[in-house]
């Protein structure tokens, strides 16, 4: 998939979590947009091994930094695309993200945005099943695994399927999402501006 519709279906994960979490914990303005931005990278995350992906255009050096470290990755769709990738991105992300909070001065809650974070990573694997490639879930065993099963009825990433069906698709259902439960967000909106 592109990076356009890794980064929407990472929204609308965090929209269904959002909605559907059985409690909430008070939300400060700051915590959701780092949250929102950990989403993001977080839906781009697993593509660190792809020296062209969207995730490194996003920083200054960027594409100079991919040449260096993509190597050390085995090339696309390797590690950061198994369970194992998974679970060490998420360790390495948590690690990353106490450390860095212990030197910001605002109010963030540092679970929430490793949630949201993961939640992007995970939506990337999810959304890169029914691709023709694969996913190698079970990595160092080179077993790739799709959705449908049989390799010809998967789609090919950024063709007709994803750009006229997969992200209109994810984009109508956000968007259904967040308009019947508009009170709730509307509420939490409110908080937000209360404690803001």
């Amino acid at each position: 998939m592109t990076g356009r519709t890794h980064d929407l279906a990472a929204f609308a994960g965090l929209v269904i979590a959002f909605l559907y979490a059985p409690i909430l914990p008070a939300l400060s303005l700051s915590t959701v947009i780092v949250a929102f931005g950990a989403n993001f990278l977080g839906a781009l995350f697993p593509d660190i091994d792809q020296p062209t992906s969207d995730f490194w255009d996003n920083f200054r050096l960027g594409p100079f930094v991919a040449k260096v470290i993509v190597p050390a990755l085995g090339g696309h769709r390797h590690i950061s695309h198994s369970l194992a990738g998974v679970v060490l991105i998420g360790v390495l992300f948590r690690l990353g993200l106490n450390l860095a909070l212990k030197y910001v001065l605002i109010d963030i809650n540092s679970e929430i945005v490793w949630n949201a974070f993961m939640i992007g990573v995970v939506s990337h694997l999810v959304m890169d099943l029914p691709t023709k490639e694969g996913v190698p879930l079970l990595w160092p065993f080179d077993w790739k695994f799709g959705l449908p099963p049989w390799k010809a009825l998967r789609i090919t990433s950024g063709k007709f399927v994803e750009k006229f069906i997969v992200f209109p698709g994810l984009l109508m259902l956000t968007g259904y999402l967040l308009f019947v439960n508009q009170e709730k967000v509307l509420e939490l909106l409110k908080t937000m501006l209360k404690i803001g």
